[in-house]
């Protein structure tokens, strides 16, 4: 074993839940990682030693942005699919790194690699419902800092999972979303916590996002689907077909999360959500495959559009759109909206994108858009004006060197990841409670408090360079506890 096992705290009893709680204080109750035993003298502590898990598209590019911010060591790599692993085993060997432990021929092998490996973090990219089992065994496992893909969890159980073992083990979990460290995302939130667009009353966000050629392995006047098809394609699909609700929440929720400081003086209170009828997976069927195909005798649950609205503990309004069933071009649909003005983020998140638009007032003209670009340049956030030019390349328009240059330096120095259990859950969650609520015809629908509480005294602590505007009533409530 490559570190001592976190001793496990007594568990009670969660009022209403039925979920086994951890009655914890101070920084055990948020992670904050316990010294670790060090099985080896010899490295240096300076080297984050990373395994990773799932090396598909998304899995390989991790692999390779992880070595372009640096000073990782790939230790260990997993994947069922033999040609992934040589894929970035070449990845490693072209950046001069020695060929990392490969870890497969079984859906299982993961456990024997978080068990058996020396690893200072672990990063899961593989499909959704592997997420959490990953996790779990990775912390469990005594690995200090574990990264999980969106969405992190599909059902409620799962999201009370990972917050009942981060708790239980004091190991981190960071959900990996890479859309809060958008440029223009961080610069509309310098604006926000410098009180640009006053106190925050409504926001909207979204997936929209024409994923038909993704559900579906296209191939000429064809297509494929389950197993029969590659990549994300074998398995999403099925999502579509056996699900209905807001499945892939977490790219528009999770920015407007950090703004509205859920978990960290807000939460999420109700959900009501509605969907569509299901029609545009079935026409992309007929567009492509014969009459007497039998795919056409699929019958998929997903409604072409999911809307949810999300009422939060402060008072704030959240409107919640997935799209993803229809041709469209893509947007996250964002509108971060305040007393004293709004950002609307149509776009894929372009400075110069003509979706980007913001109106403050006393600073705009009245009843007229300023083009965004200004504004976003004068509040750029450090993460970017310092790390940006190295990011050029990297995933996602760089957004994911910025993420992962964060995650790693949570490990390197040994402090929260940030955004944790309670974000990963929280957020995640919108998926299965929205399928509960367009079940019941949009009635509203309860959140776990997954916090326990606690979200009445935390602290926001993603963008930590900021300057928080001065809060009087959270400054005294933090005095009582």
């Amino acid at each position: 074993m490559k570190t001592n096992r976190r001793d496990f705290v007594k568990m009670g009893t969660v009022a209403g839940m039925g979920i086994a709680g951890i009655a914890l204080t101070g920084s055990e109750a948020f992670g904050q990682k316990k010294d670790k035993t060090t099985a080896s003298a010899k490295h240096d502590p300076n080297i984050v030693r990373v395994g990773f898990i799932g090396l598909g598209g998304r899995g390989s590019g991790h692999v390779h942005d992880s070595i372009t911010v640096g000073g990782i060591e790939v230790v260990a790599i997993c994947d069922i699919n033999q040609e992934a692993i040589d894929n970035v085993q070449k990845i490693i060997a072209k950046n001069g790194m020695k060929a990392a432990k490969a870890y497969t021929g079984s859906d299982h092998s993961y456990e024997d690699m978080v068990k058996n490996e020396e690893l200072d973090a672990v990063i899961i990219a593989t499909p959704w419902e592997w997420h959490v089992p990953m996790a779990v065994a990775s912390m469990k496992a005594g690995v200090p800092y574990t990264g999980v893909e969106v969405s992190a969890a599909n059902t409620i159980e799962e999201c009370w999972d990972l917050v009942n073992v981060h708790e239980q083990t004091g190991n981190q979990v960071m959900i990996m979303e890479n859309v809060c460290y958008r440029r223009d995302v961080m610069a509309i939130l310098n604006m926000v916590r410098t009180n640009q667009f006053g106190e925050l009353i409504h926001c909207r966000c979204g997936y929209e996002h024409d994923l038909r050629g993704v559900k579906f392995d296209v191939e000429t006047n064809t297509l494929k689907i389950g197993k029969e098809a590659h990549s994300e394609a074998q398995w999403r699909g099925l999502h579509a077909v056996k699900r209905n609700g807001d499945l892939y929440p977490t790219h528009g929720l999770g920015p407007i999360g950090v703004y509205l400081d859920i978990n960290r003086g807000n939460r999420f209170l109700t959900i009501s959500a509605m969907a569509t009828k299901a029609r545009g997976l079935s026409k992309f069927i007929d567009d492509h495959v014969a009459k007497d195909h039998p795919y056409h005798n699929i019958n998929f649950n997903l409604g072409d559009i999911v809307t949810s609205m999300i009422k939060c503990a402060n008072g704030e309004t959240i409107i919640v759109t997935h799209d993803t069933n229809l041709p469209r071009p893509y947007s996250l649909g964002f509108r971060v909206q305040g007393t004293n003005g709004l950002w609307k983020g149509e776009g894929g998140g372009e400075w110069q994108d003509a979706g980007e638009q913001i109106y403050v007032e006393g600073k705009s003209k009245p009843h007229v858009w300023d083009k965004a670009e200004d504004w976003l340049k004068k509040y750029d956030h450090q993460y970017w004006r310092e790390k940006g030019e190295k990011a050029t390349g990297a995933g996602h328009g760089g957004m994911d060197f910025i993420m992962l240059n964060d995650f790693y330096d949570a490990v390197r120095n040994k402090k929260p990841v940030p955004l944790d259990a309670y974000d990963a859950a929280a957020w995640s969650a919108v998926s299965a409670l929205s399928e509960m609520s367009v079940a019941r015809g949009g009635a509203l629908v309860d959140f776990p408090d997954f916090t326990r509480g606690q979200w009445i005294k935390r602290q926001p602590g993603f963008g930590k360079d900021l300057q928080f505007p001065t809060d009087p009533e959270r400054d005294f409530i933090n005095t009582l506890f």
